[in-house]
This record gives structure tokens, sequence and C-alpha cells, in this order.
């Protein structure tokens, strides 16, 4: 269920609140070799199934980069927000990859907030923590603190 705030007052408020977690989604090869393609990064661990299976992996792995890129698919599936006139993406804070997302992992999203100040403007800087869990496994693939600036009406 995604959280929603409707002001600046609400997401002061949400300080410390866990948003929850998204569906499961199964990384595949084709995810991978789209990525691939669009960021010119072919290296064979994460393209070449065959080369990756005798590999440290065994297996390919999702470029870690793709795996933060996905914060951008859950965030909104967390959080949303009414009443909103403008939203800007500052940058994200303390990027951590613990460990690699293999092909046919399932995925998913998980949010809290940490942090949010007034800012100038009548506006709200709040920092949204996004971690990709991987089913299974005692590590996340991702871990990212998302910076975002929100005005309301």
């Amino acid at each position: 269920m995604t959280a929603v705030f409707d002001s600046t007052a609400a997401v002061l408020d949400a300080v410390g609140r866990e948003l929850g977690t998204t569906e499961w989604m199964t990384m595949t090869q084709q995810r991978i070799d789209t990525f691939a393609e669009a960021t010119g990064d072919h290296q064979w661990i994460h393209v070449d199934p065959v080369r990756a299976a005798a590999g440290p992996f065994g297996a390919c792995v999702a470029h870690g980069y793709l795996t933060l890129a996905l914060a951008n698919l859950f965030l909104p599936q967390l959080v949303g927000y009414d009443r909103l006139k403008a939203g800007v993406n500052v940058g994200t804070d303390r990027l951590r990859f613990p460990a690699p997302v293999k092909v046919g992992a399932r995925i998913r999203g998980r949010g809290e907030v940490l942090s949010a100040e007034a800012v100038k403007d009548e506006g709200v800087q709040v920092v949204v923590r996004i971690t990709v869990e991987i089913e299974g496994s005692d590590k996340p693939g991702c871990v990212v603190d998302t910076i975002s600036r929100l005005f309301f009406e």
C-alpha cells in the first residue's frame, strides 16, 4: 500500500516511518541486456551467461547501477503525494551494493522516511531510504538514500 502525503507538515511528521514493501519482481536477462545497451556496459559478468556461469557468482548479475535505477521504479510504489505542485530529485546519499542480484532473483523495494526538513519557498526536503531486497538473501542488492525536494499547493 502506498503511503500518501499531502503537505509539508505531513512529510515532516513522517520521519521514522516505515513505508512497507513493493511487490516482488524478477530480475531478467532481458532487463540486464537492455540496461547494457543503454549504458554501453557489456561486461561479460552481466551479459554472457556461459562465461558468467563459470564466474564468481555462477550466473549473470545485474549491473549495480541497474539495481540502483530500480529505486526510481520502487519509490512511487511506496510513497505518493497529493496536492503536489512540484517535486525535484535532488540526488542520493549513502549508496551501497551489499550483494549481487543474479538473473532470476526476485527483488522488491522497502522504504523508510529517514529525515525531512523545511526549505525556503515553503518546500520540504525528504530523504527516503530504498532497500532493494533479494528474496532468500540476508543482504540486500542495494541500499540508497534518495533525496527529494517537494512543494505542495
